[in-house]
């Protein structure tokens, strides 16, 4: 009969919350959770526990919260606590090579792409935004590197047409949780099998930023498209309407016109200008791109919620108006 592990485990965000709960939920002693420490947030700034944390407290498992895990204290107060493996979720500290060596069967990662494509601080949204076929979890042993360590474990989703952020997000949080307890079980039954990563295959996930989150109408609809899918629900790609940011949420090409489809419109022969809203009906707001149309189908204006794109036509004139940070 296999033992339980000691578990330390090392998150932060919501993506930390379901590995930590499944963990919870098995046979094995979490011993201690580290987290990143209490943040200001919200309008009035107050101190606030991470997800992890509250999670943890509800657990009533010991949290540490140590600023650096550089520093010789926070290594002795670590090692002190002689776990088995250390479960590292989007921690948000760097674990130095003590750190890493110091549980007996190191530190395993939880890292939300197939690597070695999109290491780095975002491989969720670059993995939509990019067109990729398929994302997924990789259970990686930790070392020094960013995201460069043996790969364990490695599970598949699709990323379909309908996908977010947001949706990816959640998949790919619960099949790390698969990924993670079947690590474990070859843990308990050394029956690991490390796989080296293949630098030649390399991508980097570059971190998210609010300036790239506005739209280039003179792209392709379709890679606008991907923009939206994969910045919902942060930074929401937008776009200028009348000198204010207009988010727009949801959008496609799928159902938006084709060119054919364009030689139908009122004013056909004339140049549209990327960025100008070509028909408002009921399914959206259309509007053209470099190459193609997107239909916009839900967006916010500035200091309201968001709403049906053809609700916000209705109080306004779209048609020829042009979206952008040159449009008035």
């Amino acid at each position: 009969m296999t033992q339980p592990l000691r578990i330390v485990f090392a998150g932060t965000p919501d993506f930390s919350v379901a590995p930590l709960k499944r963990l919870m939920a098995s046979e094995h002693d979490v011993i201690a959770v580290y987290t990143q420490p209490d943040r200001p947030a919200g309008r009035g700034q107050k101190l606030t526990a991470s997800p992890v944390k509250q999670a943890a407290i509800e657990f009533d498992i010991p949290v540490y919260q140590p600023q650096t895990l550089r520093a010789e204290d926070a290594q002795a107060e670590l090692a002190a606590l002689n776990a088995d493996v250390m479960i590292v979720v989007a921690y948000g500290l760097i674990l130095p090579k003590a750190v890493l060596d110091m549980p007996r069967f190191g530190c395993l990662n939880i890292h939300a792409s197939l690597l070695p494509r999109w290491r780095g601080a975002a491989p969720i949204q670059r993995a939509i935004e990019s067109g990729d076929a398929e994302s997924g979890v990789t259970i990686m042993q930790m070392d020094v590197g960013l995201d460069t360590g043996d790969m364990l474990t490695t599970l598949t989703t699709p990323i379909t047409a309908e996908d977010t952020a947001q949706t990816l997000h959640d998949r790919l949080s619960e099949l790390g949780c698969d990924a993670l307890m079947q690590t474990l079980i070859d843990i308990q039954n050394n029956a690991l099998n490390p796989i080296k990563q293949d630098e030649t295959l390399v991508t980097y996930a570059e971190k998210l930023n609010k300036a790239e989150a506005e739209i280039d109408w003179q792209q392709d609809a379709e890679l606008i498209q991907r923009k939206v899918q994969a910045f919902n629900p942060w930074p929401v790609a937008f776009t200028q309407y009348q000198g204010q940011p207009l988010r727009i949420w949801q959008a496609n090409t799928a159902n938006a016109l084709s060119e054919d489809d364009m030689k139908n419109l009122p004013g056909w022969g004339k140049t549209f200008t990327p960025g100008e809203v070509v028909q408002v009906a009921k399914t959206g707001v259309d509007v053209a791109a470099g190459s193609g149309v997107l239909r916009i189908t839900q967006l916010q204006p500035s200091g309201k919620k968001a709403m049906a794109a053809y609700d916000f036509a209705q109080a306004r004139n779209l048609v020829g108006e042009i979206f952008g940070a040159t449009a008035e």
